[in-house]
């Protein structure tokens, strides 16, 4: 009997799981194609038809994801599967290209990862635990692991105990443990609340510590957010920006500009930490992709010149605040290449200032 798009997608899942692939990529016109380890692969010979990737998506998408939002064909939705005893997670994300579906399956290991697992430093994670309030930010563009470090931060919070926990995500990825002294609540967007503000909002309602915000996309949200971290709660939250001033940028301009100064004010008061990820090819083809980060603190330069609206200034804060446990990405990128886990070409290819790696020796 030959096989069904209903059948293919569930071997491709299985197959992304077992090749430990991050993605499965359903185009037409094209293969079934996995990302592993940063590298592209056929999965397939045969190239898909629009109508195969539509049969493949009904097959696993959820009835509660199944009408769009009005603002945008795309669909977010999480899927599963039952892998060697195991539950295996999807983030998947379909989308239209000239009329026909496209999807990417994000592969979501069944257990958070440790900070060492992805690389995240374990001196800047102590003092982000120690932190009891506040806004902190983990920026980057789409695939640069934020929604892993978060959940890892999240855990290590969730297993100390004593705190009360709600996030809102879109979808669910990582499913968190039931750990002593501990409550947590996990809602997706689309499914359990119908926006990231009204998740918030409510959840500001239910005893919380800690709120983690999948994303802050509009004025609202962000309105909320500052105004949870000055009222005595630790809110954790992604930007899609570059680096670490330009999040405040970003977060800033989401406001209407007769009220940036305010806005500005606010945010000097409630922001701790900005963390602007970068995940690279390693040394070794093949192996895990590397961490490489940005880290803002906000220090009293830093608030200064958030306040002052001198965002030229926050830059060489970050150079020069390395007491406070801040750094630039160009000096994690040299500190990375004296161990060997990147290679020249990628050090300079994602430098700031590509320049200053004629050697590759040396870091900070």
């Amino acid at each position: 009997m030959a096989a069904t798009p209903e059948s293919v997608i569930d071997q491709l899942l299985h197959d992304t799981v077992d090749k430990n692939a991050s993605d499965l990529h359903l185009v037409p016109g094209y293969p079934p194609t996995l990302r592993v380890h940063g590298d592209l692969i056929e999965a397939g010979e045969k190239p898909l038809t629009g109508e195969d990737v539509r049969r493949m998506v009904e097959h696993v998408m959820p009835a509660t994801a199944r009408k769009p939002k009005p603002d945008s064909r795309d669909i977010d939705f999480a899927t599963q599967i039952e892998h060697g005893g195991h539950t295996e997670r999807f983030r998947v994300n379909v989308f239209f290209s000239r009329g026909d579906v496209g999807a990417c399956f994000r592969h979501i290991p069944s257990c958070v990862p440790r900070l060492e697992e992805i690389g995240f430093p374990q001196d800047l994670a102590d003092r982000i635990l120690q932190q009891t309030n506040g806004l902190v930010l983990v920026t980057g563009i789409t695939g640069a692991g934020k929604t892993t470090s978060l959940a890892a931060l999240v855990q290590c919070f969730n297993r100390a105990g004593g705190y009360r926990i709600v996030t809102i995500e879109e979808p669910i990825e990582y499913l968190f443990e039931r750990c002593p002294g501990s409550v947590i609540t996990q809602r997706e967007v689309g499914a359990d609340v119908s926006s990231f503000f009204d998740g918030l909002r409510f959840g500001l309602r239910q005893d919380p510590d800690i709120i983690l915000v999948g994303e802050i996309r509009d004025r609202e949200t962000a309105q909320l957010a500052l105004s949870a971290a000055e009222t005595g709660h630790l809110i954790f939250a992604t930007l899609h920006t570059a680096d670490a001033k330009g999040a405040i940028t970003r977060l800033v301009d989401l406001f209407p500009t007769e009220v940036h100064d305010d806005v500005r004010t606010q945010l000097s008061m409630s922001l701790r930490y900005v963390i602007a990820q970068h995940l690279l090819p390693p040394r070794e083809r093949g192996g895990r992709r590397v961490l490489a980060m940005e880290v803002l603190y906000a220090n009293f330069a830093v608030r200064a010149a958030i306040r002052a609206g001198k965002i030229e200034n926050i830059e060489s804060a970050i150079q020069s605040g390395k007491r406070d446990g801040m750094w630039t990405l160009d000096m994690h990128l040299r500190l990375l290449l004296q161990e060997n886990r990147i290679d020249l070409a990628t050090a300079r290819a994602f430098a700031k200032d590509p320049s200053e790696f004629g050697n590759g020796n040396g870091f900070g």
